[in-house]
């Protein structure tokens, strides 16, 4: 990107293959045939089955604390039980193997019913991860190495489908020269396939060391597709609530959990490549981290109804470790709650931003 060829308005008006990908539940979304269960297959398409909602809940630390609580079991145990975990394994493998088929069959005994997990808000972040990064190389020159994940942003329109296509809409949202860096802004759309209506909106802002330099120094380049935000103060009141979470104490067990949800940055489970980086071992994924905290609000403001939750605002301010401990403060302003995540062994804040709800619970 620091490449004198390089024109702004050529990233600006690029524009991106549309990415799609399977949201499948059980029951819902399969056709029967006697004992049979068909399904298409479409190749190279990611696909999210509800046993990923489960995986993500547990990386994000529900249950950790009490296996048991009814407002975070919701988000782990399903209905369904153990039959559906396991159909989710078997039908991955089957496609898997059976790739290069348009359609592929699998047998196996379903329990009748539908599904009534329930999905985390931040679940929807795992629906650019990959994608982004490769499309932004394919068009930038900047070693992945040196990439930050600054901020994330998420709209959360309408419930999660219950099983069918997702696509993807990917455009530059901003584009700012630093000097010694470049920042980058990429919105993602997703749609139910045949709608234009979106579910939710990503806005991932990427900070790549090295690639700045490419406008005059005396005219920096800078644009975005919205207006400049105050940053979020931190009230200097005492929160509403605050709530303490210890991430997994075993070496970087939090951080190989969370990437099983799809996040493979080898930073966060290679302790050579995180000595290279500059951390003494590998660090928690920052979407980790903002799991945690929207998890402590839900928990703490919205009375375990994730429902409630209309946007998020995460602004990543320094590594995590772990095995620390998280402490996420909250202030409530109206329909909007203002928060702040801290390490409490390094007393270091390390997160802060703000969730907008669409309703407060009866019982504040």
């Amino acid at each position: 990107m620091a490449d004198s060829r390089f024109h702004p308005d050529l990233l600006l008006s690029h524009q991106f293959p549309e990415v799609s990908f399977f949201f499948i539940s059980v029951v819902s979304t399969f056709i029967y045939v006697g004992s049979r269960v068909y399904l298409d297959w479409i190749n190279d398409v990611p696909l999210f089955v509800n046993r990923d909602a489960a995986l993500y809940a547990l990386g994000v630390g529900a249950c950790a604390q009490d296996a048991i609580d009814d407002k975070e079991l919701k988000y782990v145990y399903h209905e369904n039980g153990q039959q559906f975990i396991q159909f989710s394994l078997n039908f991955m493998e089957v496609g898997n193997f059976m790739g290069r088929s348009s359609v592929t069959w699998v047998s196996y005994p379903l329990v009748p019913g539908h599904y009534h997990g329930k999905v985390l808000p931040t679940f929807v972040a795992l629906f650019p991860l990959g994608s982004t990064l490769e499309q932004l190389q394919g068009i930038l020159q900047f070693d992945p190495r040196l990439l930050l994940h600054g901020q994330q942003y998420i709209e959360i329109y309408k419930p999660l489908p219950s099983g069918g296509c997702v696509k993807n809409k990917s455009r530059i949202a901003g584009l700012h020269d630093k000097g010694k860096a470049a920042v980058v802004d990429v919105e993602i759309l997703s749609y139910e396939e045949n709608s234009s209506e979106p579910l939710c909106m990503n806005r991932i802002t990427v900070y790549l060391r090295g690639a700045g330099g490419f406008s005059e120094s005396s005219h920096p380049y800078s644009y975005s597709a919205y207006p400049a935000k105050e940053a979020i103060k931190i009230p200097k009141t005492q929160p509403f609530a605050a709530f303490e979470d210890r991430t997994q104490q075993s070496q970087a067990c939090n951080a190989l959990l969370y990437r099983l949800s799809g996040d493979y940055n080898p930073l966060h489970s290679d302790p050579k490549l995180a000595e290279v980086a500059g951390f003494s071992r590998p660090i928690l994924h920052g979407l980790c981290t903002l799991g945690f905290a929207v998890r402590a609000i839900v928990l703490c403001v919205c009375k375990g109804d994730s429902n409630m939750v209309k946007s998020i605002s995460g602004r990543f301010l320094l590594h995590v470790y772990p095995g620390e401990s998280l402490i996420t403060e909250m202030w409530l302003e109206g329909f909007k709650v203002i928060y702040q995540t801290k390490v409490k062994e390094r007393s270091r804040a390390v997160l802060s931003g703000h969730v907008d709800l669409k309703c407060l619970p009866s019982s504040l």
